[in-house]
């Protein structure tokens, strides 16, 4: 789940990206706004985080640009000011939330995930298909009641298919929202990833749709 972080300050952008790596995420960070629009614009994110008070281009303008181009990923813009009119301007350039600074991270990524959820048609951090069970707030997973000792990889797949649960999920774009970008899976690491899975489960939960990719069924869990 990559998040996108376009902050300049970098003691506070490396310190949301600590924060966000150990939820689960896979944060990338731009420091000015020419850089963090050519990212937004040209690699997958599942949201972005995105300062107001940016060198170079300036976040209002950066999500404007993003909106323009038809890109819908959820935006949590950051600002150290608190007027109201920056705020309003804020949501009609396209921003799906608004926080001011100073801010406790708690509450960023209580509302980042709450983005995701809505984006994603999901009504809780819990997220469930059949026997299987992740909480995306304590990070566990569970089997049939059982909890499931998963790695951050298999974590992060698992929550990808089970947040876009009934649709294919191709294994391209698994590879984009699992692995950090300078990572070089191999072209089977996501067939063995999921082979692990299974195994681990003792259930098959992840259908494997030929020629597409993969998919956890939406039926009643």
């Amino acid at each position: 789940m990559r998040v996108l972080i376009v902050e300049d300050e970098t003691r506070i952008a490396d310190f949301i990206a600590d924060i966000l790596r150990s939820e689960g995420f896979i944060p990338e960070v731009a420091n000015d706004g020419e850089a963090g629009w050519f990212l937004g614009s040209t690699e997958t994110y599942i949201a972005a985080i995105l300062d107001i008070g940016l060198p170079k281009l300036d976040g209002l303008s950066v999500l404007r640009n993003w909106r323009a181009e038809g890109l819908d990923m959820p935006v949590i813009l950051l600002t150290a000011k608190s007027s109201w009119n920056e705020r309003v301007d804020g949501i009609d350039a396209g921003a799906d939330d608004y926080l001011g600074k100073p801010f406790h991270m708690e509450e960023l990524v209580a509302r980042l995930r709450a983005l995701i959820r809505r984006a994603t048609s999901q009504k809780t951090t819990v997220l469930e298909a059949a026997g299987l069970k992740v909480d995306m707030r304590q990070m566990r997973v569970f089997i049939d009641g059982r909890p499931l000792k998963v790695t951050p990889l298999e974590y992060r797949l698992l929550v990808h298919l089970l947040l876009h649960r009934g649709a294919v999920v191709s294994q391209e774009a698994l590879v984009e929202h699992i692995y950090y970008r300078d990572q070089e899976p191999e072209s089977n690491a996501i067939e063995v990833l999921v082979g692990r899975l299974r195994r681990k489960m003792g259930v098959d939960l992840i259908e494997t749709r030929r020629g597409f990719g993969y998919v956890i069924a939406d039926a009643p869990a």
